[in-house]
């Protein structure tokens, strides 16, 4: 999918697909909406979209019984979406139609990225449609480490340039602000955050400032920690010349804009160690390092420890 910048009115508008299973929670399509809502209302015009299917093609009931019938039936016409996100109750789906799989490949093939929330990311696994091509075999080792996180974490979900995973509904706002962010513009996701009272999503390691141009700056920084953007792009985002960026970033953070930038996917890579099982190879992808040795010696210059001792360390899960 194409990344795109601006929330100018003239942008081109985005559409998420919604796809839901017998006893979904409800919760998760109500986040869905209202982020979309918001996100509307901060650009200040009709920008994303969304429709529901069900995986039936008929009404379906959600966990608290309330029937939802779908916007669209069937498995055909999958040109103009954005986003595919399959919503599933924690319970074992063991109902799914041919159509869906050559739906969601389709959707891939047009451009499209793939999502799962709850149960949704076990079911996109045994579709068969998580796997990345042999050069990046990222998104089937996050699969079963997804499902290690403790329910009610909000913070925990998996988004790089092909796969939006959510193990929990209560993560949905969360990462469908990333989600806006990396695709669309990291100051609408800014926006829509503060406009749900989630500031810190959009750009989770980033450092408080007053200057709305390192907040910015911090919010593209977070949209693109597995890929890093150059910071000559990112100061001309943001209408400043590199050397403009760099002094306004050592008066206000007492560091540069590469170490800011460092410090923000080594924050990622942290996160990624402690709570995960995940190799270190695929740590340093997701953290934007070109090799897992580079990691390395930046993440012991960071924390004075490998990460495989800091993982080690860290405390066991409660029971």
């Amino acid at each position: 999918m194409a990344e795109r910048a601006g929330s100018r009115a003239d942008a081109t508008p985005m559409h998420v697909c919604l796809i839901l299973f017998p006893g979904f929670p409800m919760l998760a399509l109500s986040l869905a909406r209202e982020v979309l809502r918001r996100a509307n209302a901060c650009a200040g015009h009709q920008l994303l979209s969304c429709h529901t299917r069900t995986v039936t093609g008929a009404p379906v009931d959600c966990a608290d019984g309330t029937s939802v019938a779908p916007d669209r039936s069937g498995w055909s016409g999958v040109q103009g979406i954005d986003l595919v996100l399959l919503i599933a109750n924690p319970a074992p789906s063991h109902f799914l139609p041919l159509g869906l799989r050559s739906f969601l490949e389709e959707a891939t093939r047009a451009g499209a990225m793939l999502g799962g929330v709850s149960a949704g990311v076990g079911i996109l696994d045994r579709l068969g449609v998580l796997s990345e091509p042999p050069t990046e075999p990222r998104c089937r080792m996050q699969i079963t480490n997804l499902n290690q996180h403790p329910a009610g974490n909000s913070s925990s979900f998996t988004l790089d340039r092909r796969r939006l995973l959510v193990p929990d509904s209560f993560g949905l706002a969360e990462a469908l602000i990333g989600w806006i962010a990396r695709a669309h513009d990291p100051g609408l996701a800014l926006k829509t955050a503060a406009s749900l009272g989630l500031d810190h999503v959009a750009h989770p390691h980033a450092t408080a400032v007053r200057d709305p141009d390192l907040t910015r700056m911090q919010a593209i920084m977070a949209a693109h920690l597995d890929v890093p953007r150059p910071l000559p792009c990112i100061a001309e985002d943001l209408g400043l010349s590199p050397k403009q960026l760099r002094n306004r970033c050592r008066a206000a953070l007492g560091r540069t804009p590469a170490q800011v930038y460092t410090e923000m996917r080594l924050a990622r890579a942290d996160a990624l160690v402690q709570s995960t099982a995940l190799p270190v190879g695929a740590v340093a992808r997701a953290a934007g390092f070109a090799s897992p040795s580079a990691f390395t010696r930046s993440y012991r210059a960071h924390f004075g420890q490998a990460p495989q001792d800091r993982r080690r360390q860290r405390a066991p899960p409660q029971a």
